[in-house]
């Protein structure tokens, strides 16, 4: 969600600040601000809008000091303004606030602060924060650390914090619970990020805050401490991520860019899990092939986007293991009172690793002694740390808020998964295993031939982006494509999109459907027992004059005599063909967007980590 960054070091902080927030704009904003020292207090500058209206606010009033702090809001209490962008300052203008999360209590905070006072200039339950600390200092808190902690102990619900105190030259204090937050350490210079492609040029090594813990950046080093004071060892982490890694590379967006790195990432992701012999190795799986042939259940529990890699998942596991699989979103599983026994196997999916429903629904899931395995693409992240077993996929950062080349890498990863639990249990021979391997190496190359056709994908989406909405169709492993190639439209281009399971088109959506209605069908598999029931599905959108865009195997002519557009994918396994087809839809859905003029990498109202509830 928000984005922060925060700088202690000998250099000016505002460029330094300002750079990190160019970076954590993939997350989604609709302010920003910067606070620093300077040697008459505190002094900021906040904006409404991109982070140009910010830098133009700075030319027009120029800033200058160190330390600082930064961020950028995505708006939960009080609309985008100035007034309620960050940062936060207290009554006194002395202390200043950045904050990602949500304070649940600020309500009544605000009421018993007021009540003593205090007055308040936003509509934000971050602005409680500074006016906290300035309470604890006034009623003899002995310095700005203590109040600091005996603010953070009243404080309910969850927070990644940067503070600064214009009494304290040279200290940066960074605050985490249930939002991420890390500490990155340069050369004799320390930081504060969100997230790590927002420092990486800068840094060597990576602190990962724990909930509950508090940093403490000066120029000799970094101390972290828990809300009573006691100092907290911790290991810190070589950063893995190169600095190119969070550069567009001569690609016109980042979602494009990230779009052809899917051959290359998938290529890598196989080349980690698989032996000379054509097994599936997953070296942090930690549970024996004793488990999973005691195991009776699957529990996956995910949002947004792995959600629907979620799903995929599900019909593999059942089709390879023969193991009872559910999947739930996690928005809601907490809330629908589960019934899940202690020996379920509880699989979290997450590109970030901090999605807030799905780590609550981690934890809830930990409550009920369940063994949780995550598949997530973040060392280090909150996920990552809390489960006992790690998938990792390996995608390097994703910067487009659009997820592309980190779904991709979830099917792969719930694909060598399905391999290694179906041999664990004997539910696969060698051969048939070896077979899916045989399958799986192929898809970097098909990959590689959709993307090669993208000027015929693009051609279709100029010709059909302008409708009002769009229907997207799916059988069996490919109705999870359907949905995230819905998805996929709704959040970059803001056509309304729709996708359903293909058989359920009669029971509603064919009502929809008239001659202006984009239908686009997938139905790639022509030995799939599915097909003949997916061209019935095409032939009924056919006789009501819906525009048919399919989605099919190269040479399938029955299909192109039905279709007013087709895109073609080359023959692939079934079971891995929505690897392949939706490469091909996130293509139709970014050309889309871009005859629309919408921002791609941007769009409006999301944000690619979304660490609140």
């Amino acid at each position: 969600m928000c984005g922060i960054v925060g700088y202690v070091g000998e250099r000016d902080a505002v460029p330094v600040l300002l750079e990190g927030l160019r970076r954590l704009e993939y997350r989604g904003y609709d302010s920003a601000g910067i606070a620093v020292q300077t040697p008459d207090g505190l002094g900021w500058r906040k904006s409404v809008g991109r982070l140009t209206e910010l830098e133009q606010a700075l030319a027009a009033n120029e800033l200058h000091g160190r330390p600082g702090i930064g961020h950028t809001r995505w708006a939960t209490h009080g609309e985008p303004s100035t007034t309620n962008s960050h940062p936060h300052l207290d009554g006194t203008g002395r202390i200043a606030v950045v904050h990602n999360g949500i304070i649940e209590n600020y309500q009544a905070l605000r009421d018993a602060l007021g009540a003593c006072g205090h007055t308040f200039q936003s509509d934000t339950d971050t602005e409680v924060l500074p006016h906290l600390i300035e309470a604890e200092l006034a009623q003899g808190a002995p310095d700005s650390e203590t109040a600091l902690r005996q603010a953070l102990q009243q404080a309910r619900g969850a927070y990644a914090l940067g503070v600064l105190f214009a009494d304290q030259p040279d200290t940066v204090y960074a605050a985490r619970l249930g939002s991420p937050l890390i500490v990155g350490i340069g050369d004799g210079e320390y930081f504060i990020a969100s997230d790590v492609p927002a420092i990486v040029k800068h840094i060597r090594e990576v602190i990962y805050l724990n909930d509950g813990e508090i940093a403490v950046l000066t120029p000799d080093g970094v101390t972290v401490k828990n809300l009573e004071g006691e100092v907290i060892e911790h290991k810190r982490h070589p950063v893995a991520i190169a600095p190119e890694a969070a550069e567009r590379a001569g690609f016109e967006t980042f979602m494009l860019k990230e779009i052809h790195e899917q051959p290359r990432v998938l290529r890598s992701l196989l080349e980690s899990h698989l032996t000379d012999t054509d097994r599936v190795h997953i070296p942090d799986i930690g549970f024996s092939d004793d488990y999973f042939q005691l195991l009776r259940r699957i529990m996956i529990v995910s949002c947004g986007t792995a959600y629907h890699a979620a799903m995929y998942g599900k019909f593999l596991l059942e089709h390879l293991t023969g193991l009872a699989v559910e999947t739930d979103l996690g928005s809601e599983f907490r809330y629908r009172s589960p019934r899940i026994e202690r020996d379920t196997l509880f699989v979290a999916v997450s590109q970030s690793g901090e999605t807030a429903d799905t780590l609550a629904s981690l934890r809830l899931a930990r409550e009920m002694k369940c063994k949780v395995c995550s598949i997530c693409n973040v060392v280090g992240s909150s996920l990552v740390r809390e489960s006992d077993s790690i998938l990792y996929t390996e995608a390097g950062p994703e910067i487009g808020v659009a997820s592309t080349k980190a779904y991709t890498a979830q099917l792969l990863a719930f694909a060598l998964f399905s391999i290694h639990v179906g041999r664990a249990r004997g539910e696969l021979s060698d051969a048939r295993a070896a077979a899916l391997v045989k399958a799986l190496a192929a898809v970097p190359d098909a990959i590689h031939y959709v993307l090669e056709r993208a000027d015929r994908i693009r051609a279709i989406a100029d010709k059909h982006h302008d409708g009002p909405s769009a229907l997207y169709l799916g059988r069996r492993f490919n109705y999870p494509t359907a949905l995230e190639g819905a998805l996929k439209n709704k959040e970059i281009s803001y056509q309304h999109a729709e996708g359903y399971a293909a058989g359920e088109m009669k029971h509603g959506p064919i009502a929809l459907i008239n001659e202006y209605m984009p239908v686009i069908c997938v139905c790639t598999q022509t030995d799939d027992e599915v097909y003949d029931k997916m061209i019935s599905n095409v032939r009924e959108v056919e006789a009501r004059h819906g525009r048919i865009i399919a989605l099919a195997t190269d040479g399938d002519r029955q299909v192109a005599d039905l279709a007013e557009d087709i895109i073609y994918v080359p023959p692939i396994s079934e079971e891995f063909s929505p690897l392949v087809n939706v490469v091909a839809l996130q293509l139709l859905a970014y050309y889309a967007a871009q005859a629309r003029g919408t921002d791609i990498d941007k769009p409006r109202n999301l944000a690619k980590s979304v660490t609140v509830e």
